[in-house]
């Protein structure tokens, strides 16, 4: 044939294609003179559930025979002179179907009793029988039982059709077999998935695709990704480089959750796989700094929560973001226009949420809110009716929804939303997709839903009277989605459908309570044995929604405000950009100059702010300030006989503080070298210091378990007071550093047994505390908008915290402990214990640069305020300076 109508949504959501046979049909009114011009040539389909005669004719309906409806199957033993075959099916049934007739999209036809005659051209008619009366027996029979027949049926079946070697390059070689289904939107291919050294090959067991076998090499697969599949963990979604085709991307399933991790971990053990790992966090943290844009964002989230397009049952939903569908215009800048993202939809109207709550109040365990899900197979194709008609007709038997109940205006849609007790459905993608050139939105296919109520023909969805035309709708939502407005509140619905309110008493507090089979958890469809409850719990899973996989269990952060995407950032139109902008295209670290006079280890080193200086403390009780202009050491200094720990020096004055490890803050005064002042801060070695210009505070941390706060330490050198001790604040165990915010509103400190204390300065009561991290906290830093904190354990664990809600947002294991962070501008330097140091960009959260710049443990790090140069202080006594290198271009550009 030229060309196959036959797809597997012509069949019954679920239903299986086993094979065809090529034959020739007679119809039940054909006579001996009319017998050559009625009969039609084509193939015949053998399913699960039903017969389908494809007729070659394009102009010819599709027969379908429902294997229920079907009273005899049988070989046909006639004797009609115009029939020169005895290799001849018979089947007579009480009802059919046409579909597709002049190859047009139409509500299915169902017809009375018939008799076909089939003519086998090829397939032998005694073994087509054999397996046709087994799938008809089993149509007899409960739809529960019927299902374990077919499954039963299916594998015995598949279990003899092995995978040709053949397909395999020379030297290539399986790795894993195993039985899997293909998952598309409504339907399933039953199929082999095999995993070779260099492909991923799955072979359907039927020939519905244009290829028997499809190849995926795994150097092409940039994302794999476990799903969820009727609520159990069986599902796996692969996407590729490769955009030929279908190989670009699949979605299996497999029997069981053991025998999908099995494949996982197998692909990850592969040499030739190299996945583009974007990790959740860094994602958040891109779409915090307006890198990517809310619909991206969302995209995204929709993923990790297992939503897919090539699920129904879990398509990606997105949020009514515009509550204005009857204005003639439309002010995004008035908030009166936006709907409250931080509420469900079912909590919208206040009325009608009273009388959802008072009907819950006297609802009996398990209780619920909402009876109806924000997202069903049928809300999807509601709005996809006019893209994907014949989805909406595999899933409503053949027959297309009543005119009136069709998604026939935005406006109305929404207010049923608001109003009605029973619809409470979000949106999905495409609502916001300004790629998709609003498709959805029109009758482009001329398909006939028929007349409403008001004669009206079903035709385009009717828009608001705001928009001119479906593109500028869709384009004003989109734009819409990406206020600030929107960008502000964003987070609220994230946590409703996303987080922490998805579920449990948060849930509740929220209004955001749906039917308990929608939740994962409550339902695990392994341990059922009943096939008959199996079932219906399936159909329900299927039809009444899912809940998506929980993502976020802490509040998620809110988005900065007045952020454009990433590649306006970059393209100011100032003719000197950015100096943080300049690292973008940085290839390498380029050593200024080193400087090697501590003899021990140097524990702490800071950049001047005039960027000519760099003074340094270390092990070996000496203080050094090294000139970069002359490239020479110009003061050294003998402070006590014990390590120095840590030194910062006071604003308005030539002083520096420096941390001792004799328990001593000492006072150092540059002007005439000497110390100054000393004062016995502690009962153990002090640590680390910060100060705080804001408030003018001095923190100082120790060993004693104490962090203890000074006031009175800047100004005039007459004026300072150091013994001025403000506040002692107790921890469980050693302070091993600390850090204010940049607003002094608050003070992070870092304990030896791995603890986090965030202090506020206002009372100085502890606002947050972490305790999950295994190993000292070596370091902590502040990001410059004050909104993150960075934190490096000994175990080499890089964290980034945000401060508003405590959620990690990233988190990334390094080789060695991370030892010293800096943060300046959207630059963050780390040094760890192996000698490396790394440079990130923590706009687009990624690494810009990675050198081995020290042969012992980077203690300390430090970037000038003109972000030119970094410096680094190690254990192998050196200090060195560096700054980036660019390719020869970029210098001249």
């Amino acid at each position: 044939m030229d060309k196959s109508r036959f797809s597997l949504l012509l069949l019954e959501p679920g239903e299986i294609y086993f094979e065809d046979f090529s034959c020739t049909l007679i119809p039940p009114d054909a006579t001996r003179k009319t017998c050559d011009v009625k009969k039609q040539e084509g193939r015949l389909k053998m399913c699960s559930k039903s017969l389908v005669f494809e007729p070659k004719d394009l102009t010819k309906p599709l027969i379908k025979m429902l294997l229920r409806d079907c009273i005899v199957i049988e070989e046909y033993k006639g004797c009609a002179k115009f029939i020169d075959t005895d290799n001849a099916l018979t089947i007579n049934c009480r009802e059919y179907i046409e579909m597709l007739e002049g190859n047009v999209i139409a509500p299915y036809k169902f017809k009375e009793t018939a008799n076909f005659l089939y003519l086998l051209d090829y397939a032998d008619v005694s073994n087509c029988l054999s397996m046709i009366s087994q799938l008809h027996r089993a149509s007899t029979i409960p739809t529960a039982e019927q299902s374990n027949m077919i499954t039963a049926i299916v594998h015995s079946r598949h279990a003899r059709v092995k995978f040709d070697p053949l397909w395999l390059d020379l030297y290539d070689k399986i790795i894993l077999e195993t039985h899997a289904d293909k998952v598309c939107p409504l339907n399933i291919t039953p199929g082999r998935c095999v995993l070779s050294k260099l492909c991923l090959f799955f072979q359907s067991y039927n020939n519905i695709d244009t290829y028997p076998v499809m190849k995926i090499p795994l150097k092409s697969i940039k994302r794999i990704v476990k799903r969820r599949f009727l609520l159990q963990h069986i599902g796996i979604e692969i996407y590729s480089s490769d955009n030929k085709c279908a190989n670009s991307h699949i979605y299996l399933s497999f029997s069981s959750q053991g025998e999908r991790d099995q494949l996982y971990e197998k692909l990850l053990e592969q040499p030739e796989l190299t996945l583009n790992n974007l990790e959740q966090n860094v994602i958040t943290l891109q779409w915090q700094n307006g890198v990517i844009s809310n619909y991206e964002y969302l995209l995204y989230v929709n993923s990790l929560g297992d939503r897919t397009e090539n699920d129904l049952t879990q398509y990606p939903v997105f949020p009514w973001i515009i509550s204005n569908y009857t204005s003639d215009t439309l002010d995004l800048t008035d908030i009166q226009n936006y709907r409250d993202l931080s509420k469900p939809v079912g909590a919208l109207n206040p009325k009608r949420l009273t009388n959802l709550l008072a009907r819950y109040n006297e609802m009996a365990p398990p209780k619920f809110i909402y009876g109806s899900h924000y997202s069903t197979p049928g809300f999807v194709l509601y709005y996809l009716a006019r893209q994907y008609p014949h989805y909406v007709l595999c899933m409503q038997g053949g027959r297309f929804d009543h005119p009136d109940r069709m998604f026939n205006s935005v406006a109305d849609a929404y207010k049923n939303c608001f109003n009605n007790m029973s619809d409470f459905k979000e949106l999905i993608p495409e609502f916001y997709d300004t790629s998709q050139e609003a498709k959805f939105l029109r009758n482009s296919l001329g398909i006939n839903f028929g007349v409403r109520h008001n004669n009206v023909k079903v035709g385009d969805v009717e828009l608001p009277p705001w928009a001119e035309n479906s593109t500028q709708f869709v384009n004003t939502l989109r734009t819409a989605l990406e206020t600030d407005i929107v960008s502000s509140n964003l987070h609220h619905w994230i946590d409703l459908i996303f987080g922490y309110k998805q579920k449990g008493a948060e849930a509740l507090k929220a209004n955001n309570v749906f039917y308990h089979l929608c939740y994962e958890g409550n339902v695990n469809l392994e341990t059922i044995d009943d096939p008959n409850d199996r079932h219906a719990l399936e159909v329900q899973i299927m039809e009444f929604g899912q809940i998506p996989k929980q993502v976020f269990t802490v509040p998620h952060p809110q988005r900065k405000r007045g952020l454009p995407i990433l590649p306006e950032i970059y393209q100011t139109g100032e003719s000197e950009p950015l100096l943080n902008d300049r690292w973008q295209s940085v290839i390498g670290l380029e050593l200024v100059t080193s400087f090697n006079t501590h003899k021990n280890t140097v524990s702490h080193l800071f950049i001047n702010e005039d960027c000519k200086k760099i003074t340094s403390v270390g092990y070996d009780s000496k203080l050094k300030v090294f000139s970069l202009t002359q490239n020479k050491q110009i003061r050294s200094a003998i402070i006590g006989n014990m390590p120095l720990s840590s030194c910062v020096q006071l604003p308005d004055s030539n002083v520096l503080v420096i941390g001792s490890w004799d328990n001593q803050m000492l006072l150092y005064d540059m002007d005439y070298g000497r110390i100054w002042r000393d004062v016995m801060a502690h009962e153990d070695s002090i640590t680390c210091i910060s100060y705080g210009i804001k408030l003018n505070l001095l923190l100082t941390g120790s060993g004693d378990c104490s962090v203890k706060i000074w006031r009175g330490v800047s100004g005039a050198k007459d004026d300072i007071i150091v013994e001025c001790l403000y506040k002692h604040l107790d921890h469980n165990s050693a302070v091993s550093c600390l850090c204010f915010d940049p607003d002094n509103s608050r003070f992070a400190v870092g304990t030896v047994d791995g603890e986090i204390y965030i202090w506020k300065t206002c009372d100085f009561t502890i606002d947050k505390k972490y305790t999950n991290f295994t190993s000292r906290i070596n370091t902590l830093v502040y990001s410059p908008d004050g909104q993150k904190l960075a934190v490096g354990t000994d175990n080499g664990i890089f964290c980034i915290l945000e401060v508003t809600t405590g959620m990690s947002m990233f988190k990334k294991t390094l080789q060695s402990g991370v030892n010293s962070l800096k943060w300046q501008g959207n630059l963050l330097a780390i040094g760890c214990g192996n000698g490396v140091l790394s440079v990130w960009d923590m706009l687009t959260v990624r690494i810009l640069l990675e050198v081995q710049a020290h042969s012992g443990a980077i203690h300390t790090v430090d970037i000038s305020t003109d972000s030119r140069i970094l410096a680094t202080g190690s254990q192998d006594k050196s200090i060195k300076v560096w700054r980036a290198k660019y390719e020869e271009s970029d210098i001249k550009s």
